[in-house]
């Protein structure tokens, strides 16, 4: 297919790297071999001790290169997004692939739907070491979604992917980001709830990013850091309640969980513990008894 790049809108590309020197390059690369040509590349660098840096400066002039002391996944976010200028915003982890077609047919997908202000695609996760396909994320069947009424009420049945498998208008990312960066890892929760909740979108069940699972991600892959999880669940839903107060409903179903997984594991360290006091303080009676529920029913079933 032959492209009119000038009629093309930009698409900004921002991949987050921390100490992923070893998948960096192929991450890159499946960008630079998008079948897509109106594309800029931003490699945000979290502070890397390995060496991520040497091999971002090899790229020289193809790559946007952001270069910050370590402050956590939605620090890079920040600062990708500052650095940016494309009209969609596509995230890729660093460990993680894009394959060639990717960019072109979610941009199609924008260019068919003008009024959605995200389109997330299903992901293939594989192997790291071999490259062998090992399951699918579970959201499946391409649609149109509006699921802005369900969140404002609580309920949310919609799985969206992680951070790769994430596109957005820059419109939409205006009103989302700079994020909170006390969340430190597992920072794309917030994109999707925020976004999910401002805009209409699109769901492609299309496998057009890798996801690769390897010992570094297991949070991601095998779900055995309680504690993580936990952690993530009541940072996001402090944030998203504290930003986005019409949430709070769903923002009180999040904190319940990682409230019940904390209780689980025997508690959380002192920074996690004041923000769960903080967040309990805020809230009715009524509520508190809501979320003391769910969370002892999360305790005993996770």
């Amino acid at each position: 297919m032959t492209y009119d790049q000038e009629k093309l809108p930009l698409v900004s590309v921002i991949i987050n790297n921390y100490n992923y020197g070893h998948f960096l390059c192929e991450a890159i690369d499946s960008v630079l071999n998008q079948t897509y040509p109106n594309i800029e590349i931003v490699v945000v660098d979290d502070g890397s001790t390995d060496n991520s840096r040497e091999i971002i400066s090899s790229y020289q002039e193809k790559i946007i290169s952001v270069l910050k002391e370590n402050g956590g996944q939605a620090s890079a976010f920040n600062a990708g997004f500052a650095a940016s200028r494309g009209d969609i915003i596509f995230m890729l982890d660093s460990d993680d692939i894009f394959v060639p077609e990717k960019v072109a047919e979610v941009v199609n997908i924008f260019e068919q739907y003008q009024d959605i202000g995200w389109c997330f695609n299903r992901l293939r996760f594989v192997d790291a070491k071999t490259n062998t396909f090992i399951k699918l994320s579970s959201e499946s069947g391409s649609r149109l979604c509006d699921l802005r009424t369900d969140i404002k009420n609580g309920k949310m049945s919609f799985h969206a992917p992680a951070t790769s498998g994430l596109c957005f208008k820059r419109s939409l990312l205006q009103m989302i980001l700079p994020m909170p960066e006390i969340i430190i890892i597992t920072s794309d929760n917030y994109l999707k709830v925020a976004a999910v909740a401002l805009s209409k979108g699109y769901f492609l069940d299309k496998q057009l990013s890798f996801l690769r699972l390897h010992n570094n991600n297991n949070y991601t892959a095998r779900g055995n850091n309680q504690s993580g999880k936990a952690k993530v669940a009541i940072l996001t839903a402090y944030c998203v309640r504290k930003n986005w107060p019409f949430l709070a409903k769903s923002a009180h179903k999040l904190f319940s969980r990682g409230l019940g997984i904390a209780w689980k594991v025997g508690g959380l360290e002192a920074e996690a513990t004041q923000i769960i006091k903080s967040y309990i303080s805020t809230v009715s009676p009524l509520e508190r008894l809501e979320i003391n529920l769910r969370a002892f029913y999360t305790c005993f079933k996770v």
